[in-house]
C-alpha cells in the first residue's frame, strides 16, 4: 500500500541541506537572513490580518450609525420643506446618536494603528461625514438640498460597504496564505480522551473515603498503629497543643461547639458494640466481622456522646468503655481497608508499641470528657443553688406572714363605673386564668402565671390590681385550737427572726422601699 506524504508538504522547517549559494556568499549568513525574512513576513501578515479584522468591526459600527441617520432623516422629510436642511440634519444627528450608549470605538489590538494617538469617536466620524456632504452640496447648489444630502449620504454608505467587501476579500487571502504552512504556532491538541473508573455501588460512602486514602496512609501505618497520635503526643509534650488526639477535637466539636440541631447519636448496633467489655478483643473482632457497617465516623461520634452522657449520669466505668470502643472504631477506619485485622493483630501482640499509643489516646480522651462533664455538673449545681437555673416567673405571695391574699371576682351586674370596668378586665382574661380566679385558690393562679412570659404575667398582675381582684387581709388566728396554737408559734418565730435581722442590718435598710 503506497504511503501518502502530501500532508507534510505544508510543513515549514529550517532545513539548509538543499540550499546552494554563490561561493562568495556566506552560507550561514544567507540562511539566517532567509529565516529573518520568513519571520518578518509572517509577523507582517499576522499584523495585517488583525488590522483588517479591526477595521471591519469599526466600519460595521459606522454603517449601523449611518443607517440610523438615514432612517431619522426619512422620518423628518416633511419638516424639511418648512425648516432649514442644516437644522433637520443636525436634529437627526442628535436623535440617532441617542440610540447608542457607547460612542467610543472598540479597543485596538496590540500593534494595530499605532501611529494614531487618540482614536476618534463615532460621533466625530458622523460629523466629519456630514461636513463632507455639506461641502459637496454647497459646491453643487442643487434645488432640493435635503434630497441631495440624503443621496450624498447614501453614496458614502455604498463606498464604505464596498470597502468592507474588499477588506473581507483581502482578509480571506491572507488567512489562506497563513494556513499554507505548518509552524510551531499551529500545534494544538487535536483530540483528547480520559477514563474515569466508576466506584463500586455496593461500597458505603465511608469505605470509599478510606479506600481513596488507604494507599497514602498504608505506607505510614506499617510499623505504627496510629502515627498521627505519636505526632500529637510529641506536640503535647512540647506544650504546642492541649489535645492528645483527634477524638478530643471530635468531642469538643460535637458536644461543646455544635449549635445546630444535629447531634451525633449512635445506632442500635453501635450501642450493642459499646456494651462489650474493655479487653475482650475476641468479641470485638467477631462483632465487627458480622457488622462491618458500624465502622463509620458517625458511630465513633455517637459513642463519644454516649460517654459524655454517662459521665453526666455518674457512670464513669461505662463512659470509659464507650470511649475505648469509639476510638477502636476510629483506629480501624483510619488504617484503611485491612484496618480491622491490622489493628487487632497489633493490639493483641504483647509489648507492641501500638498498645501504649492506643491506651494513651483512650485515657486522654476519657480525661477530657470527664473533666468537661464535671464542669457542667458543677455549673448546674451552682445554678440550682443560686436559683438562676430555672425560668424566670411571676408568682403572687404575701410579704407579711400575718396577711393573706384574697381573690375577688367582679360582679356581672355592676352598677358603678369601676365595677363595670373591672368586669371587662376579667372577661378579657384567658379562659384558664378566669377558671383559676373563680376557684379562689392563689396556687391555681400562680400555676397559670408560671406558664406565661414575664412581660405578660406582669401585665396580668397589673390588671388584677387595677380591677380590685386582689386584696390583702389580716390573718385571724384562733389560739384555742391546736392548729391555731401551731400557727401562732410559727408566726412568733418569724417575727423574732425578722427582728434579729433588722438589728444586724444598717439603719437605712430597716425601712421599707417606697411603693412608688
Amino acid at each position: 500500500m503506497p504511503v501518502d506524504y502530501s500532508k507534510w508538504d505544508a510543513l515549514e522547517l529550517s532545513d539548509d541541506s538543499d540550499i546552494e549559494v554563490h561561493p562568495n556568499v556566506d552560507k550561514r549568513s544567507f540562511i539566517r537572513a532567509k529565516q529573518n525574512q520568513i519571520h518578518q513576513q509572517r509577523f507582517e501578515r499576522k499584523n495585517q490580518i488583525e488590522t483588517f479584522k479591526y477595521e471591519r468591526i469599526v466600519n460595521q459600527g459606522f454603517i449601523t450609525r449611518i443607517n440610523a441617520l438615514l432612517a431619522t432623516l426619512q422620518s423628518h422629510r416633511a419638516e424639511a420643506e418648512k425648516r432649514s436642511t442644516d437644522e433637520v440634519i443636525f436634529q437627526a444627528i442628535m436623535e440617532s446618536a441617542g440610540k447608542y450608549d457607547n460612542d467610543a470605538l472598540p479597543p485596538r489590538p496590540v500593534g494595530v494603528h499605532t501611529k494614531e494617538k487618540e482614536p476618534p469617536t463615532y460621533s466625530k466620524m458622523i460629523a466629519a461625514l456630514v461636513d463632507q456632504v455639506k461641502a459637496k452640496i454647497d459646491e453643487d447648489k442643487p434645488e432640493n438640498r435635503f434630497e441631495a444630502s440624503v443621496t450624498e449620504i447614501k453614496a458614502h454608505l455604498e463606498n464604505i460597504e464596498d470597502l468592507q467587501r474588499q477588506l473581507l476579500k483581502e482578509l480571506n487571502q491572507l488567512e489562506i496564505e497563513e494556513g499554507k504552512k505548518i509552524t510551531s504556532e499551529s500545534i494544538h491538541t487535536g483530540f483528547d480522551r480520559s477514563f474515569v473508573s466508576k466506584a463500586d455501588q455496593k461500597s458505603t460512602p465511608d469505605s470509599k473515603n478510606t479506600e481513596s486514602t488507604s494507599k497514602k496512609e498504608r505506607l505510614q501505618a506499617v510499623e505504627v498503629l496510629n502515627p498521627h497520635a505519636l505526632a500529637r503526643r510529641d506536640q503535647l509534650e512540647k506544650g504546642d497543643s492541649q489535645q492528645s488526639s483527634g477524638a478530643d477535637a471530635d468531642v469538643d466539636e460535637s458536644i461543646e461547639d455544635k449549635n445546630d440541631d444535629e447531634v451525633a447519636e449512635a445506632s442500635e448496633i453501635g450501642k450493642q458494640f459499646a456494651k462489650i467489655k474493655i479487653g475482650d478483643y475476641r468479641a470485638c473482632l467477631e462483632f465487627l466481622s458480622n457488622h462491618p457497617e458500624v465502622i463509620t465516623e458517625k458511630e465513633t461520634d455517637g459513642l463519644l456522646v454516649m460517654a459524655f452522657n454517662a459521665v453526666i449520669a455518674g457512670q464513669d466505668d461505662f463512659a470509659r468503655q464507650c470511649v475505648h470502643q469509639g476510638l477502636l472504631l476510629q483506629y480501624c477506619r483510619a488504617l484503611g481497608r485491612d484496618g480491622v485485622g491490622l489493628f487487632f493483630k497489633r493490639i493483641t501482640t504483647k509489648g507492641h508499641q501500638a498498645q501504649k499509643v492506643f491506651f494513651d489516646d483512650v485515657n486522654s480522651t476519657y480525661a477530657n470528657i470527664r473533666s468537661r462533664g464535671r464542669e457542667i455538673e458543677k455549673q448546674r449545681a451552682q445554678e440550682e443553688a443560686d436559683g438562676s437555673g430555672g425560668v424566670e416567673q411571676i408568682q403572687l405571695h404575701a410579704v407579711d406572714p400575718g396577711t393573706t391574699i384574697n381573690i375577688n371576682i367582679p360582679s356581672e351586674k355592676g352598677e358603678n363605673e369601676e365595677e363595670i370596668k373591672a368586669r371587662q378586665l376579667f372577661d378579657n382574661f384567658p379562659p384558664g386564668l378566669q377558671k383559676a380566679l373563680k376557684s379562689g385558690s392563689l396556687d391555681e393562679v400562680n400555676k397559670v402565671l408560671g406558664k406565661m412570659s414575664v412581660e405578660e404575667a406582669e401585665e396580668v398582675v397589673g390588671q388584677l390590681s387595677e380591677g380590685g381582684m386582689l386584696s390583702l387581709e389580716e390573718q385571724i388566728i384562733d389560739a384555742t385550737t391546736e392548729e391555731g396554737q401551731a400557727a401562732l408559734k410559727e408566726f412568733e418565730e418569724q417575727e423574732r427572726a425578722a427582728a434579729i435581722a433588722g438589728q444586724n442590718a444598717n439603719p437605712a435598710d430597716t425601712y421599707a422601699d417606697d411603693p412608688e
